[in-house]
């Protein structure tokens, strides 16, 4: 059994890639698997690896500058989760596109997720899900709105369109784990929006916390490893992965005829072309000869 770590935390790396050696020779030496992001506003990232080997890497991180309180949920995989260590340098460690957006200056108010249900059972609250329409797709919350974007950069041009939609609405916003919601919250404070809240910890706190028999989650979590998606208690969920697109796909989508597998499914067929298909299909062959390939 694997311990998978997802973490983050905004602080200030005057020179991340100072930090990017030892980080990634912790990780390597101590069996753990993954992809870290390191950037002036922080680190974010998920690993996986044997228990004393994440120990050992989040006292690494604890110990970078302004990480003493660093935050970190965990789950569990049978298998290991992911290929390789990857640590990496980023301008943002979630991707928004704003340089005004601070999250270490302000951000909305936190809801545990026991408090969640309260909150957006309110009709005077209108719940936003800042994740990305794939993921939205195979599951969110009753009720939420779903801006569907493709990329979390979009985002705020989304608000920009909708902001009327929400007149005088309290907006309680959730993402996977948190990290979106820090900055969509600290974006929303900027553009005026008085109340702003979000679920501490994100959905994958509240389906560890909160029973299924007290959940207003519909559906799974999606979650960019090996397991693709998560249900409550944290449990492997029922879908899997086009290897081609990197979106998650049902058991009855690999009955379809535009499925492929590592090459294409229902969604992306369109849109490859027959160079791209043929080089998924050579990736294909590799791995189920058990060859070493690139999977990004």
């Amino acid at each position: 059994m694997f311990t998978v770590a997802a973490l983050y935390h905004f602080t200030r790396f005057p020179d991340p890639a100072a930090l990017q050696g030892a980080l990634a020779k912790t990780c390597c030496s101590n069996g753990v698997k993954g992809t870290l992001l390191l950037a002036p506003e922080g680190i974010n990232g998920t690993i996986a690896g044997p228990r004393p080997g994440i120990d050992a890497v989040l006292g690494h991180i604890r110990a970078l500058p302004g990480c003493a309180d660093l935050e970190w949920k965990e789950s569990a995989a049978e298998t290991m989760p992911f290929g390789k260590m990857k640590v990496r340098l980023k301008r943002e460690i979630v991707t928004m596109g704003q340089p005004d957006v601070d999250p270490t200056a302000s951000v909305g108010h936190y809801v545990e997720a026991g408090d969640w249900n309260a909150l957006i059972s309110d009709p005077d609250v209108a719940v936003i899900d800042t994740r990305n329409d794939y993921e939205v797709e195979i599951g969110t919350f009753e009720g939420a709105v779903a801006p569907r974007t493709r990329s979390f950069r979009e985002f705020p041009e989304w608000w920009r369109q909708n902001a009327h939609r929400f007149h005088n609405k309290r907006i309680a916003m959730f993402c996977t784990g948190g990290i979106r919601c820090e900055k969509s919250t600290n974006f929303l404070l900027g553009e005026g929006v008085p109340e702003v809240y979000h679920l501490k910890g994100g959905i994958l706190k509240y389906l560890e916390d909160v029973p299924a028999e007290d959940s207003m989650w519909q559906g799974e979590c999606f979650v960019f490893d090996k397991r693709v998606s998560l249900g409550h208690g944290l449990r492997q969920g029922n879908y899997d992965l086009c290897h081609a697109c990197r979106r998650p796909i049902a058991p009855e989508d690999r009955a379809r005829d535009e499925y492929e597998e590592g090459v294409s499914c229902h969604r992306c067929a369109a849109e490859y072309a027959d160079a791209d298909r043929a080089r998924f299909r050579e990736r294909q062959r590799q791995a189920d000869r058990g060859e070493c390939f690139s999977d990004e």
